[in-house]
């Protein structure tokens, strides 16, 4: 038994509710169980019981064990005193100790079936506690929890944006410029990427967006990229441009190196910046640019985009390779799309009350294809269809959120297996 099962137990009043004795021998019936509380305090609020008839309104305090009230020190806070009932596993406290509150204990009145069910998919070692279970979950179930999934992960994409925002003084362009040179270091440069560009400030690109050798020579100057002795005219052209333009702009060089290893060439960050150069000279004020898209087709034409001819020959500067014009895949779009343009004008729309814009961005979710990773083949390999961009991003929420930290009991899909195990048990 964990707390928290406990409090799902409660919350859902999946136990036995018949001639209900509190632990002093008074009569007990609940008319509401009260409301989760998920901060500081009581556990449930604002709940309403009969205790030998006499209607009781407050909070109600739920432990594994009746001592642990002490325990946590709940006698000495003022948060608790308006509790009116202790709802406990076991009571292992003497009649007439029970810190003065009528006591419940639940142990012998919850279905050994709803146990062993929990325990089960807590104990499972796949990666989807649930995936025995999936094939009982109704259409309704699925689709409503994942509108919810859905709608969490822009949520939470959004409080991280305006934590972003704070720190620019909220400037939607410039934290624009961070993301997406982000997202262009996919995962195993992210980090580093999204240094680079919080090392040249967006105002700086401005002024040299019609100039793609002076692009590329700052951001892989900032990238550490130059630093070399190089035979290749080009590559010593891009060296003097950077050394111009640090000095000039006064650029201290990113904190996070970027990483070549186990890397596919057309996942190389020399290659990479070179697109987000390109990206840059194309793009001029991108942010009012996606505000005012009404079509995806021309929001993908926006961000699809060739590095410049030096790199159809490479990969790496001063190494030659087979010609190849460098575009990015239609994947790494619609990888920008989803999960940079998208969260950003979804964060714009709920900051300032733009409805239109929220509606756009979940009309766009359903155009686009879904997402191909490791956690969507996880969901596929269980039998879970995934239809478009929506679907994928909500699985992968509660997949990353859910799943991995075990959170059945908050999960509507883990409540519906574990709450079918009990109503199985009901006669009729």
């Amino acid at each position: 038994m964990t707390e928290r099962l406990l409090q799902y137990i409660w919350q859902l009043q999946q136990f036995n509710r018949n001639d209900l004795l509190t632990e002093q021998g008074d009569g007990l019936r609940i008319v509401y169980p009260g409301t989760y509380n998920r901060n500081q305090g009581p556990d449930f609020l604002e709940a309403r019981v009969f205790i030998n008839e006499h209607l009781w309104a407050g909070n109600i305090e739920l432990h594994l064990k009746t001592s642990d009230w002490k325990k946590h020190a709940h006698d000495k806070d003022d948060k608790y005193r308006n509790v009116m009932l202790h709802v406990v596993w076991e009571n292992d406290c003497e009649t007439g100790n029970h810190f003065g509150l009528p006591t419940l204990e639940l142990q012998s009145r919850v279905s050994s079936l709803l146990l062993d069910k929990y325990n089960d998919m807590m104990r499972q070692v796949i990666t989807i506690p649930c995936a025995y279970h999936i094939n009982q979950i109704p259409s309704i179930v699925w689709s409503t929890w994942k509108e919810r999934m859905l709608l969490e992960r822009l949520q939470r994409k959004s409080l991280q944006m305006l934590q972003l925002l704070h720190e620019n003084d909220f400037n939607w362009e410039e934290m624009l410029w961070w993301m997406i040179a982000r997202n262009f270091g996919i995962r195993v440069n992210a980090e580093a990427f999204e240094s680079i560009a919080r090392s040249i400030p967006v105002r700086v690109i401005d002024r040299h967006r019609n100039q793609i050798h002076q692009l590329e020579a700052m951001l892989l100057g900032q990238a550490g990229l130059l630093d070399k002795t190089f035979q290749d005219k080009y590559a010593l052209m891009l060296q003097r441009e950077y050394r111009f333009l640090k000095n000039k702009y006064g650029l201290k060089p990113a904190s996070i190196p970027v990483l070549f290893l186990r890397m596919r060439p057309s996942g190389f960050p020399s290659l990479r910046l070179a697109q987000l150069a390109m990206f840059l000279k194309s793009s001029h004020r991108f942010f009012p640019l996606i505000r005012e898209c009404i079509h995806l087709r021309d929001l993908r034409s926006l961000v699809q985009v060739t590095a410049n001819d030096y790199w159809n020959e490479h990969y790496r500067l001063d190494e030659p390779s087979p010609f190849r014009p460098k575009q990015l895949g239609n994947d790494t779009v619609e990888n920008i799309i989803v999960n940079t343009v998208i969260p950003l004008l979804y964060c714009y729309g709920a900051h300032n009350g733009i409805a239109a814009l929220e509606e756009k961005v979940m009309r766009w979710m359903n155009e686009l294809q879904a997402e191909k990773n490791s956690v969507t083949r996880n969901w596929k390999n269980i039998g879970i269809t995934i239809e478009h961009a929506s679907c994928s991003q909500a699985l992968i929420e509660l997949k990353t959120h859910y799943c991995d930290h075990k959170r059945c009991l908050d999960c509507a899909v883990g409540n519906h297996i574990l709450k079918r195990q009990v109503d199985l048990l009901k006669p009729g």
